[in-house]
């Protein structure tokens, strides 16, 4: 257990009254599923006046078909940035009716049109199939960018958890493959390193929150327990070993989290690589803490910290 020492202040009273989790979620996926859609869904504005919600369906690679959710700032005018927004939930859970609250967060606080995208899950779709729907959803903004009132080239990518490493995977294979520009990508308490082997992982072990047995639960449910040792870059990013000529980047991690160790050692080595970083640690908070205690003044900045870095990275020059 997190001794309450090492817990911020306003999250002590919110921790004492979590419960355990399952130690691993992915045993019985659909009531994960389904608690995760209740948990989050309760805390989701049924009408949301600030943002326009057109629901659509994107080409995926394989013939199969991505629903979408398309987000524009209420009364907005003219051609505005876009932003791919990828969900987290272990690459296996985290959807929703509609779109992400962080979503329409991204939306208001950018001034720009959104694409929620629902990639397929592990484990009935394990790696690559989860990233290559991303990538192919980040091909469809760009091509149909006039369609939809996006700047070409002020688009940016960002998730939290999976959504984070989904997003720094679909950066690296933007790059790769001279695929579209993306002008910024917003990496949030991201899921970076399969080999979970950082100080991170092993300290945090509270069964109430994310902790590093789940972690692992998580890699073997996305590429499966009997994964071999050469694991790709686009399934795990950490394992790249050239992060340069991507494009510039926010990271967000938390003092309690065990994929933090991973997400600041990733923000150094692209900062090595002369890639543009900003990273913010918030001590004392656990991995995704703002979803249970949102009305804190410590989620208010978290949350206000990185829409700040989108909205700044997304301006008009």
């Amino acid at each position: 257990m997190i001794a309450h020492e090492k817990v911020h202040p306003e999250l002590a009273e919110t921790l004492a009254a979590m419960t355990e989790r399952p130690t691993n979620p992915y045993t019985d996926i659909e009531a994960t599923r389904a608690g995760f859609k209740a948990f989050l869904g309760a805390r989701i504005p049924g009408n949301d006046p600030r943002v326009t919600i057109e629901h659509t369906a994107i080409p995926g690679p394989d013939g199969n078909t991505l629903d979408a959710q398309v987000l524009r700032p209420a009364g907005a005018e003219g051609v505005l940035p876009g932003v791919l927004y990828l969900h987290g939930g272990g690459f296996a859970y985290g959807e929703l009716d509609g779109p992400s609250p962080m979503a329409r967060d991204a939306c208001v606080a950018a001034g720009a049109v959104v694409v929620n995208v629902h990639y397929r899950l592990a484990p009935e779709h394990r790696y690559p199939a989860g990233v290559e729907d991303c990538y192919a959803a980040l091909e469809w903004m760009a091509a149909t960018a006039g369609e939809l009132g996006i700047d070409a080239g002020r688009m940016a990518v960002t998730g939290a958890s999976a959504g984070g490493c989904l997003s720094a995977a679909v950066c690296l294979m933007a790059r790769d493959r001279q695929g579209p520009r993306i002008a910024f990508q917003a990496l949030l308490i991201p899921c970076l390193d399969d080999r979970a082997r950082t100080a991170s992982m092993v300290r945090i072990d509270d069964p109430r929150i994310t902790n590093g047995a789940g972690v692992r639960h998580t890699w073997d449910n996305y590429l499966g327990a009997d994964r071999g040792p050469d694991v790709p870059a686009y399934a795990a990013p950490a394992r790249a070993t050239d992060l340069s000529g991507l494009p510039p980047a926010y990271v967000l991690t938390c003092g309690l989290d065990p994929l933090r160790d991973e997400g600041l050692d990733y923000a150094r080595r692209l900062a090595e690589a002369d890639v543009p970083v900003e990273v913010k640690d918030v001590p004392g908070a656990w991995h995704l803490f703002e979803a249970y205690a949102p009305e804190t003044a410590l989620a208010r900045r978290t949350t206000d910290h990185w829409l700040a870095a989108l909205r700044v990275a997304l301006a008009e020059d």
